[in-house]
């Protein structure tokens, strides 16, 4: 019996028979050519770049309609990545420059792409690169004159389970023919579109295993534990039956989480909470109805920026955001402004060849900080989101603030906006104004922030990594990533009930928002507005609604007069193991 981890992904429990996936490209040809055949060799890859776009459009066009909204989404993102010319163009580039073949031109763009994106501080945009990896494979095999989908049988077992090194959005179109009980990939983190379809879909699926494809045969028996993460090869008896009666607990329990959709999420001593959506585009709100979320307290822009050669224009985001006011129908819209940094997209980036713009991406020109170094972005996307505002209820926030004077030279921005709608005689509507609290400056000095902010957003992922000085995705530190350190606890407590003091509103937006382990103690502590992935919700109210606020106050207590980490678990799992 083997035992791996990864990212859970797809919550649930499968046990099923291994299925391996045969993916990847084969060995990449690397040859030299002379000038007179460059011409037909940039026409070889321009043809297999037109056959990957037409592969994605057919793909795009077979998602079936009770598809998750998502799948179409990444599907055109991948599209959108092709369009590139770091895809497009610059391996042309490289293939006549170095008189090399097509598909080494293209493995040499790759790397760099790659590097790139290791390079990125922000773990959701560092995962674009699967994506882009996954658009490269597709020309690659185009080139080679490989399959570009997976193996799968006709005939696969009812209890298969998928083992592939990597999965693509457009690779899970297939699963629809298919009884798929789970699946695993070596690839992967928990932000990758991979990991979000598997939430959607509602499959147990754990990735980013390592080698998990490696060490598995053909049929043999594993365990997909989505819950933790785990991934367990060859179980014994002892481990099969554990995990058949986990599987029963599992299926039962999500039975009434269902029933939940529509109840009102509520306290036991009667403290009406919010529950609120983290979304990327106006494909996740769909869900935002079917599971009876309060609207979206985080939309994270950067979608309408990224793999571009110029900035949108205001109407562009002015149809973007609008769309989303509507589709909510009355539901409250929270929209970050613009949270990107010189090393993510530095091609429409006025000061990207600075010699030192890539040497501490995470400490640079980033967040707020860049939108004030280009404000006629900053600006234009201002009056997208006023003019969205006349549409139904819309918040703004600026990210990664890290004292008052960057919130105050955003609202001189903001009032500048406002006097250019004025001008122009366009109509536009009230938002509220609010910062996300990620770095410790900025949580030790918010009382300074709300007293000119309507409200603050807490963004737990960055605030815990500075806070701690500690990457969650360097496995050589990542046990140091502890949400409930006592240092963080002081801050987050600090925050809320600053926040409550003042009357200005407080939520919460980082993975500890949808994290049942951290519900109570976030309740405990004073926070009323929860923001999260959809697929996090009904476990989330399920906690709220068996909570007694008053009787957890000495359990709180406790944890936050805590001073040891190695205590900080086990006063938590007290926490929620108490009667309230």
């Amino acid at each position: 019996m083997i035992v791996l981890h990864g990212a859970a992904a797809g919550r649930g429990i499968a046990i099923g028979r291994a299925h391996l996936v045969v993916r990847g490209v084969s060995e990449v040809p690397q040859f030299c050519l002379p000038e007179a055949e460059l011409a037909a060799e940039t026409a070889r890859f321009e043809a297999a770049v037109k056959a990957t776009r037409r592969q994605l459009e057919q793909l795009r066009s077979a998602i079936p309609e009770n598809a998750p909204t998502e799948l179409g989404a990444f599907i055109s993102l991948h599209l959108m990545l092709l369009t590139d010319v770091t895809l497009s163009r610059e391996p042309i580039d490289i293939l006549q420059e170095q008189q090399i073949n097509a598909e080494w031109a293209l493995k040499i763009q790759t790397d760099r792409l790659s590097q790139q994106f290791d390079e990125i501080d922000d773990e959701y945009l560092r995962q674009r690169k699967q994506d882009m990896l996954q658009v490269v494979e597709r020309i690659q095999k185009n080139l080679i004159g490989q399959s570009t989908e997976i193996n799968l049988d006709a005939n696969l077992l009812d209890d298969t389970v998928l083992i592939a090194h990597d999965l693509s959005p457009a690779d899970t179109v297939f699963f629809k023919d298919q009884r798929i009980e789970g699946f695993v990939t070596d690839m992967g983190g928990p932000t990758s579109h991979t990991a979000i379809l598997g939430r959607s879909l509602n499959i147990p699926s754990v990735i980013g295993t390592g080698n998990a494809r490696q060490l598995i045969r053909e049929h043999e028996w594993v365990i997909v534990d989505g819950v933790n993460g785990t991934l367990i090869i060859n179980p014994d008896e002892t481990v099969l039956a554990e995990y058949r009666r986990r599987l029963r607990e599992y299926r039962s329990h999500q039975r009434q989480l269902n029933k939940l959709k529509h109840t009102a999420a509520a306290t036991a001593d009667g403290e009406t909470i919010e529950l609120l959506a983290n979304i990327e585009s106006v494909d996740d709100i769909k869900a935002i109805h079917k599971l009876g979320a309060d609207g979206v307290g985080l939309l994270r822009s950067e979608f309408l920026y990224l793999n571009r050669d110029n900035l949108p224009e205001e109407e562009e985001l002015y149809q973007a955001y609008s769309d989303i006011v509507k589709k909510l129908k009355g539901k409250p819209l929270t929209i970050r402004t613009v949270d990107l940094g010189v090393d993510k997209n530095p091609r429409w980036f006025g000061g990207g060849g600075t010699p030192n713009a890539a040497l501490n991406p995470a400490l640079g020109l980033t967040g707020v900080r860049l939108c004030h170094a280009e404000p006629v972005m900053f600006r234009t996307q201002m009056r997208a989101i006023l003019r969205a505002a006349a549409h139904g209820p819309v918040k703004m926030m600026f990210p990664m603030v890290s004292g008052l004077a960057e919130l105050k030279q955003s609202l001189v921005h903001l009032e500048t906006a406002k006097r250019q709608l004025t001008e122009r005689e366009e109509k536009f509507g009230d938002v509220s104004v609010g910062c996300m609290i990620e770095i410790p400056s900025a949580a030790l000095t918010v009382s300074s922030l709300l007293k000119h902010a309507d409200f603050v957003s807490i963004g737990t992922n960055d605030l815990i990594q500075y806070t701690l000085s500690v990457d969650r995705n360097d496995d050589s530190v990542s046990y140091l990533y502890q949400p409930a350190h006592p240092a963080v606890i002081r801050l987050l407590a600090h925050i809320i009930r600053t926040a409550n003091r003042m009357g200005k509103g407080v939520s919460l937006c980082g993975e500890m928002a949808g994290d049942p382990a951290y519900t109570r103690l976030l309740l405990g502590l004073g926070l009323r507005r929860f923001s999260m992935n959809t697929a996090n919700l009904l476990a989330v109210k399920e906690i709220v609604l068996g909570s007694d606020i008053e009787k957890l106050e000495n359990d709180i207590s406790r944890l936050t007069r805590n001073e040891d980490p190695d205590k900080a678990d086990a006063l938590l799992k007290k926490l929620n193991g108490s009667d309230s």
